[in-house]
């Protein structure tokens, strides 16, 4: 018997989660590690032997004050080079909200590891150097950004020091940028001026930026709406496992279990086991051990139905009036994120959630100039940090969602069959026009299509 629930209760809780997730962007140099750092101390995130060893690491660089943002540069050769090569995942909290940041590199060949560090970010941070103000390293982050369609973008113009905290610098800065990302499709942007080295408006507010009245850095992170509006979510559980113990207490048990990808997921609703297209209804929700009315992202639960039918893992549970489409051809954009190029009629393996099926890229249509967002057609590969278009044609059928409806099951990876190595990361758009009733055929090596 389920327990009972105050629904409206536990919707309000989850629709307050005190998470972000934010990923911090910018050119060489620009300041993105120092401000992580700043954040990090001045919010006293910083644990007594990780300050030590940054004070240590400092002195052997001949610097008489603590490098902040070694905090950040993790690896050895970031430290001994002073540069940022991989994405620095940090965890830190304050009273108001908990943080994942994202510190990703800023030079070009790494535009790879900033799709990597913010395609699951709520927020992005571009940094600007006012001495430089808005450069093509500048622009290309905002169009990755409002690509992967981050719905939150601050821009923080930094090294105002260096410029005398000048407040027509910051402004023409603020108008050019804010102008850009707004054509991009960016929905929210917010102008902050910093000086990640000295702090001012990093979590204080800057006592040399009188005529600035808005929030500093951390402020604007513990208080920027993150929307989870769990009634308006496409529910999707992708099964992971099935679950049958056979035991004399639990003869007839067959559950599905799996992480929700989005939405919510009550007892007593009509659903949809795809791409099977078979229906029945949620019997039970069990989690933790307990059984539940109601379950919701990203929990992982056990679906009981009310019908013994086939599913197995890789299949994907949806509410039955809110089921995506089933398709053999996705038309996709997707970062290429491998040394070796991505070609056409190149055999790749598609992993959806838990599903990963045998593919072939049928057309690469264009490959996406960052710098001026100008589409190159027919380039006919893609190579390391490249954006492209590109169709697809799978073995079997996916339940995709478009990319813009919801960014967990909108996305895939392309994967190398030979060596398992991820070659392109991919958002998925509306399935193109094709004949989805094609009969598979199968070739000589057994990839069927």
């Amino acid at each position: 018997m389920s327990n009972s629930v105050d629904t409206a209760a536990q919707l309000a809780d989850v629709s307050a989660t005190t998470l972000l997730r934010f990923a911090t962007a910018g050119s060489v140099d620009d300041g993105k590690s120092t401000l992580v750092g700043r954040l990090l101390h001045d919010s006293k995130s910083v644990l007594t032997d990780q300050l030590e060893a940054v004070e240590a690491a400092s002195l052997k660089r001949g610097q008489e004050t603590p490098d902040l943002a070694l905090l950040t540069d993790g690896l050895r050769a970031e430290r001994e080079q002073g540069i940022t090569i991989d994405v620095a995942y940090r965890y830190f909290a304050t009273p108001r909200r908990r943080f994942i940041l994202a510190d990703t590199p800023g030079h070009v060949q790494y535009t790879r590891n900033m799709v990597t560090g913010a395609s699951t970010a709520d927020l992005a941070v571009v940094l600007v150097d006012a001495r430089n103000g808005v450069i093509e390293q500048t622009r290309r982050h905002a169009a990755v950004a409002a690509l992967l369609r981050v719905p939150h973008v601050v821009l923080a113009v930094n090294k105002m020091d260096l410029v005398a905290y000048e407040e027509k610098v910051f402004a023409a800065i603020a108008e050019q940028f804010t102008a850009y990302a707004s054509e991009l499709g960016v929905p929210e942007i917010t102008a902050i001026p910093i000086s990640a080295l000295a702090g001012d408006n990093v979590v204080e507010p800057s006592a040399n930026m009188d005529w600035y009245g808005g929030p500093t850095v951390l402020e604007h992170l513990e208080t920027v709406p993150v929307s989870h509006d769990l009634t308006s979510c496409h529910a999707r559980l992708p099964v992971q496992y099935v679950i049958r113990p056979q035991t004399a207490e639990l003869p007839d048990y067959r559950g599905y279990a799996g992480q929700i990808a989005a939405g919510t997921f009550r007892v007593g609703e009509p659903v949809t086991v795809l791409p099977s297209g078979r229906t029945s209804t949620v019997a039970g929700i069990d989690l933790l051990g307990e059984s539940v009315d109601i379950a919701w992202t990203p929990q992982s639960v056990t679906l009981l139905l009310d019908d013994d039918i086939d599913i197995s893992r890789g299949d994907l549970i949806v509410p039955s009036g809110d089921a995506p489409a089933t398709t053999q051809d996705v038309e996709a954009t997707v970062c290429h994120v491998a040394d070796q190029p991505l070609t056409v009629g190149q055999r790749v393996l598609l992993k959806h959630t838990t599903r990963t099926v045998k593919a072939i890229v049928k057309e690469i249509e264009s490959r996406l100039t960052l710098d001026d967002l100008s589409q190159h057609p027919n380039p006919g590969r893609l190579v390391a940090n490249d954006i492209g278009r590109v169709k697809v044609r799978t073995a079997e059928p996916l339940a995709l969602d478009s990319y813009a409806a919801s960014r967990r099951t909108g996305s895939f990876l392309l994967i190398d069959p030979a060596d398992g190595t991820t070659l392109a990361a991919g958002m998925a758009g509306e399935a193109f026009a094709g004949d989805q009733a094609v009969a598979a055929v199968a070739d000589e090596d057994g990839w069927d299509f």
